[in-house]
């Protein structure tokens, strides 16, 4: 699969296109044919993210000063704009990050919901009337923006991530520089079109491309910068949190993830099997919020794992444009080999792996068949770290208060989800598992957009994204007293 010629990207700056300060170039390459080059990203430099931080704080003000319906019809355009190049946008990702084509067009879908969710919570209430001890006296409280922004975007879910984070921090008045992942660089350049497209003012929004190591780490640097939204993996997100702690300017890291779902004996084995192969499967298992254990009771241990391997087993791999395909390929040969040599050092023992195909349009691929092994040590390897492909550890438990120590027994704390057909044991289960996202007899990926998202422990500095929440990140409060 091959898609014609590379684009050289440029930074989107001031609602213009300028010309990386280096001239030095990452390849941006297809996971499904490696032959195959996006796009030429620049590796950017210190002086590109103080020019993003620059134009982001030149707009500030203007943007600040309009009111909330101005703001939410900009973004209900933005995602007018998005869904008017929608299967566009999902072939791209299709193509740049290895989102099956089913998955990527949800993805965009979604995309335009976040925009026309921030949109009405624009306009929702800035602030409340508190009582005051003075006689006469009217006190308030006003929320009021932060300012300038950066955010910091893995490539995994490429057009989503940046927007539930993009679109709360504009909604309540903010301004932005969004520095995206290395391999989703084209579609962020894409993003950056569609906010041209629907009118949003010069500096609001500006994309800077680059190495995290040098352009992430200058943008924090940037003292027009007074918060950052990061989402990736935990070394980063610490040296992240401390850079910013440093700087006392607000920061939210979401980290990774070991999240598990547990299955009981009353459980329905079926449906438990079928949507556990699905989380922890496609999209190759490159979900913050994907399956990579599974704790089962040992009384239904051997039936599960019959029916979880006909369910693994029957998910289509496939080039990533194939609408029927659920298992793509892996961002990158180093993700391949890194999953590959964990196992090797886990020395895991294998229950089952599926196969993949021998033709010519799987051999310059990045692709991983679906395994699900013996999970062992419940401090080993397979228990506490994140590989991010589509492998599954199976742990068996004695009984209820065994499953739940297992399934607790890591530094993340994520997505969890448990099967059971009892109202107690599921009462019990969400009081004791230590996870934001908790689920009953469902998969452990996603989340509503208009849903708080975040985890737990080592999974998350702490506050959510989506939904009402995001007003708490991007937002600070003034308190007003007036008196006669």
């Amino acid at each position: 699969m091959t898609g014609g010629t590379a684009r050289r990207l440029q930074h989107f700056i001031d609602n213009g296109w300028r010309d990386s300060e280096t001239d030095r170039w990452i390849d941006d390459v297809n996971p499904s044919d490696v032959r195959d080059v996006v796009a030429h990203v620049p590796e950017g430099s210190a002086d590109d993210a103080r020019a993003a931080a620059t134009a982001a704080a030149k707009a500030f003000p203007a943007w600040r000063a309009l009111t909330g319906p101005a703001r939410a019809e900009h973004l209900y355009k933005w995602g007018a704009a998005i869904g008017d190049r929608a299967e566009e946008l999902a072939q791209v990702m299709a193509r740049e990050v290895g989102k099956p084509i089913g998955e990527a067009r949800g993805e965009v879908s979604r995309c335009v919901v976040i925009l026309r969710y921030y949109a009405g919570e624009a306009v929702r209430q800035i602030g409340d009337v508190i009582p005051a001890q003075s006689p006469g006296a009217l006190q308030f409280s006003l929320r009021e923006p932060l300012g300038v922004v950066a955010m910091i975007t893995p490539w995994n879910f490429p057009l989503a991530i940046p927007l539930w984070k993009v679109a709360p921090a504009l909604a309540f008045g903010n301004t932005v520089v969004l520095k995206p992942a290395e391999s989703s660089s084209y579609l962020a350049a894409l993003l950056a079109e569609t906010a041209a497209a629907a009118g949003i003012p010069a500096g609001v929004f500006n994309v800077l491309f680059g190495a995290g190591a040098t352009v992430g780490a200058a943008i924090l640097e940037a003292p027009e910068v007074r918060a950052v939204s990061f989402t990736g993996s935990g070394a980063v997100g610490a040296r992240i949190a401390a850079t910013a702690a440093a700087r006392n300017i607000r920061y939210q890291t979401e980290m990774g993830g070991k999240n598990v779902v547990i299955v009981m004996p009353d459980a329905d084995i079926a449906k438990a099997a079928s949507l556990t192969a699905a989380g922890a499967m496609r999209y190759a298992g490159q979900k913050c919020t994907a399956t990579s254990r599974v704790v089962v009771a040992r009384s239904v241990e051997d039936e599960f794992l019959r029916q979880l391997r006909s369910q693994v087993e029957s998910l289509p791999i496939g080039p990533v444009t194939d609408p029927k395909a659920a298992v793509g390929p892996l961002i990158s040969r180093a993700s391949h080999d890194s999953i590959t040599a964990a196992l090797k050092d886990a020395n895991a023992e294998s229950i089952f792996t599926s196969s993949i195909p021998s033709s010519a349009d799987f051999s310059n691929g990045n692709f991983f068949a679906p395994t699900v092994v013996r999970g062992g040590d419940p401090d080993g390897l397979l228990a506490q770290r994140e590989l991010f492909g589509p492998v599954l550890a199976a742990f068996t438990a004695d009984d209820a208060d065994h499953a739940i120590e297992l399934a607790n027994g890591t530094a993340y704390g994520l997505s969890a989800s448990i099967f059971t057909r009892d109202l107690r044991t599921a009462l019990d289960y969400i009081d004791r598992i230590h996870v934001g996202l908790v689920r009953v007899n469902g998969d452990t990926t996603g989340v509503d957009p208009h849903a708080p998202f975040g985890g737990m422990k080592g999974s998350s500095s702490g506050s959510r994204e989506q939904g009402p929440a995001a007003r708490e990140f991007y937002t600070e409060i003034k308190t007003v007293q007036v008196n006669p």
